[in-house]
């Protein structure tokens, strides 16, 4: 056996730190948050030296807490986020740009005559959620200097000095060739950074470097973006195999085996990893606001946080006739419309906190269904089942309505920190070459099931009503 890793996940909100023994599981954790700075705009912002200083932390209070040595560490990082800096001495030239940023949503209607190559080349549409259109936009109006990467690349350099992303990340660009997984030149030529310095496109599982950061000297043989490591976790390995991440915002990546794949229905194809010079390929689609709605509702004072969504919308049977659109940082796949704005209609003097609270679930979990049924059309088959993880999956209610209307089961990943464990398996493959993937990945098992209550006709009426809010939206935009 390989021995303990180290896995560090860099997220929105937060890092978290699993030490992993293949015999024992995990064997200590720490988590250290991370604060984002809304602005105007549209503007999400980050202090890069607190992303770092959170990585360095956690990883070091997990193995203080172990208590015995590791052999290597794994790193996944938010994917879309990006920042300026100075390849020279490693510091920052700008703040990290979140990907809930939208401030280059200009440059991208700028670049519309190039949206039908740029999806052909790479898979992607054109949205400022992806990297390349904020790294062009930090070329723009921020600085010159240095240069511009996923905040992935910065993170290594600090830790191990090396110039590297993963082939997963660099499908997050918007400047990844699909096909060759290699930097596109027309899509750089095509986003203005056709000059740029980029970093070299490694495998998911080989050793880029070494790291003190920890400790003591420690070889980082493990990267990967964050929802393609929850995939691995999820043992999402043969084609058709799908999960959803619940976190700041739920991600649905359905595996789709050695051949890429352009999603026909708004869909997101891009490389789910490269592991040991093979790529494979998955279909990706997201909802922009799912606990961070949750958040915008508690600061409202409606409720105090997630942990009160059960016991708040059990208050009430259903909705109440109330229907919300969350599309507070507007809506992803399959519509791709940042420029919207969420709604919520049918509210009456009756209406009272758990309705909002059931509205709010609906709305999250109808969006995921619309992902499933792009997901179902793009592989000429529908899913049977739906593999979830993250934090807002702890909410029964929420849980059993996405089940309804989603008119299949939902299984409840056993293993919390999905993306952390995904991490932690390539760290290991990295590490020993004669591991196979499926003995890297930890056994998967459902913790909980949730079935569906209604029937479909019920179900179809519920997305019936969620689907004229989102077309209302659309119609007044």
């Amino acid at each position: 056996m390989t021995g303990p890793v180290l896995a560090v996940d860099q997220g929105t909100s937060g890092t978290k730190a699993l030490v992993i023994c293949p015999e024992r599981g995990v064997i200590a954790s720490a988590s250290v948050p991370v604060s984002v700075r809304h602005g105007s705009a549209g503007a999400v912002e980050a202090d890069p030296a607190a992303l770092l200083g959170s990585v360095v932390e956690a990883g070091r209070r997990a193995l203080r807490e172990a208590g015995e040595p590791v052999r290597a560490v794994g790193l996944a990082n938010q994917g879309e986020t990006v920042l300026a800096w100075d390849p020279a001495t490693g510091r920052p030239l700008t703040d990290a740009i979140v990907w809930q940023d939208r401030r280059s949503a200009g440059l991208c209607t700028g670049l519309a005559d190039h949206e039908e190559e740029l999806t052909r080349l790479t898979g992607l549409p054109l949205d400022p959620y992806f990297a390349a259109p904020k790294m062009a936009w930090i070329r723009r109006e921020l600085t010159r200097e240095g240069v511009v990467t996923t905040t992935d690349a910065w993170l290594v350099h600090q830790l191990t000095g090396a110039f590297v992303t993963d082939a997963a990340t660099a499908g997050r660009t918007q400047l990844l060739d699909l096909d060759q997984v290699g930097w596109s030149p027309r899509a750089l030529d095509i986003f203005g950074l056709g000059d740029e310095r980029l970093p070299d496109i490694v495998d998911c599982d080989g050793t880029v470097g070494t790291t003190t950061a920890f400790g003591g000297e420690l070889p980082l043989t493990g990267l990967l973006v964050d929802q393609q490591a929850a995939l691995l976790a999820q043992n999402a390995l043969d084609p058709g195999n799908a999960k959803c991440t619940y976190g700041t915002g739920a991600f649905l990546l359905a595996q789709t085996g050695p051949a890429p794949r352009r999603g026909t229905t708004g869909l997101v194809g891009c490389v789910a990893w490269r592991l040991g010079g093979r790529t494979a390929y998955c279909l990706d689609g997201q909802v922009y606001t799912a606990a961070s709605a949750v958040d915008w509702l508690a600061g409202l004072g409606v409720i105090s946080g997630a942990a009160d969504l059960d016991p708040v919308g059990r208050t009430v049977p259903d909705s109440g006739g109330v229907t919300f659109v969350p599309a507070l940082a507007g809506l992803a796949a399959p519509w791709w419309r940042g420029d919207l704005r969420g709604s919520v209609t049918g509210l009456g003097l009756g209406t009272t906190r758990g309705h909002l609270v059931r509205a709010l679930c609906e709305g999250i979990a109808a969006q995921v269904v619309e992902l499933t049924e792009a997901v179902a059309t793009d592989l000429g088959a529908p899913l049977t089942s739906l593999r979830v993880d993250g934090g807002l999956t702890r909410s029964e209610l929420l849980m059993q309505t996405q089940a309804d209307l989603l008119q299949r089961p939902v299984e409840v990943s056993a293993l919390p920190d999905a993306t952390a464990l995904g991490i932690g398996a390539v760290a290991r493959l990295g590490l020993d070459p004669h591991l196979t993937v499926r003995e890297a990945v930890p056994d998967w098992k459902p913790a909980a099931v949730y079935e569906p209550r209604i029937g479909a006709d019920r179900a179809a009426e519920r997305l019936a009503a969620f689907r004229t809010g989102v077309q209302t939206l659309l119609d007044h935009a």
